[in-house]
This record gives structure tokens, sequence and C-alpha cells, in this order.
């Protein structure tokens, strides 16, 4: 039984930590704008803020995309917890563990959660899970 849930679970698992990061690179670029977000990551001491808040920004929403369709889960996986961990070090970690304190929590449990998706295989309808699968397919004809 639980063999047949996981794929799902993981597919639900993998759309909604997507949406949060789209989201949250989105809004660099439309609520705060680059320019904002350059200036914000400029004030909390981020090394080349003018570099790193346009990566940061391009990072969040096409590695949300990739995790909502599946696609390069590793890669992705790792790139959005290592932004995470910046996250941690430059704004929320000297506010502690709580998040209704500005804290680090949730940062760290998106961190988590990337790294457990990108290494999980993604579940249902991963497009890496249809490409293997179709690779697997190709081999075997041949």
């Amino acid at each position: 039984m639980l063999d047949r849930i996981r794929p799902f679970a993981l597919l639900l698992g993998r759309i909604g930590i997507g949406v949060i990061f789209l989201v949250h690179g989105w809004q660099k670029f439309t609520t705060m704008g680059i320019s904002g977000t350059t200036a914000f990551f400029e004030q909390i001491g981020i090394p080349l803020p003018g570099l790193a808040a346009p990566a940061v920004a391009v990072l969040e929403v096409v590695g949300g995309i990739a995790f909502i369709v599946g696609a390069a889960l590793p890669v992705f996986g790792v790139l959005l917890a290592l932004d995470m961990v910046g996250a941690i070090v430059f704004v929320h970690g000297a506010n502690g563990f709580a998040v209704d304190k500005g804290g680090y929590e949730f940062v760290l449990a998106l961190a988590a959660a990337a790294l457990a998706i990108g290494f999980s295989g993604g579940g249902a309808l991963a497009a890496d899970g249809l490409w293997r699968r179709g690779r697997r397919t190709e081999a075997v004809a041949v």
C-alpha cells in the first residue's frame, strides 16, 4: 500500500516546495525588484550583492519550476539547499530557531526538504523519472 502512495506523496511535496521557491524568487523580481533585492543583500552583508541578487532570484524561480516538473532534481535540490544555508547564515541564524522571531526554522525545513526531494527520484510524473524510463525502453529496444 505504501509503495502505491509514496510516488504521489513525493509529487505533492515536490510541487509544494517548488511553489514556495518559485514564489519567493518571483517576489525578488516583482515585489522587491532586483534593485531592492540587491540593496537588501548589500545591507545584510552578502558578498557581491549585484551578482548574488539576480542569481538567487533566478535560482529560486528556475529551481522552483524544476521541482514542480521534477527535472534535474539532484542539481536543484543541492542548489536550493545551499541557497537556504545562505539565508540562515546571512539573515535568520542570528535570530535563533523560532520562526516567529525571524529565526531559521522555516529556511532549515526548506533546505532539508530540497535535499530530500532532490534525491528522492521525484515521485509520480517527475520529468527525471519519465526521462529515465524512456531511456531504459530505448536501451532494451536496441
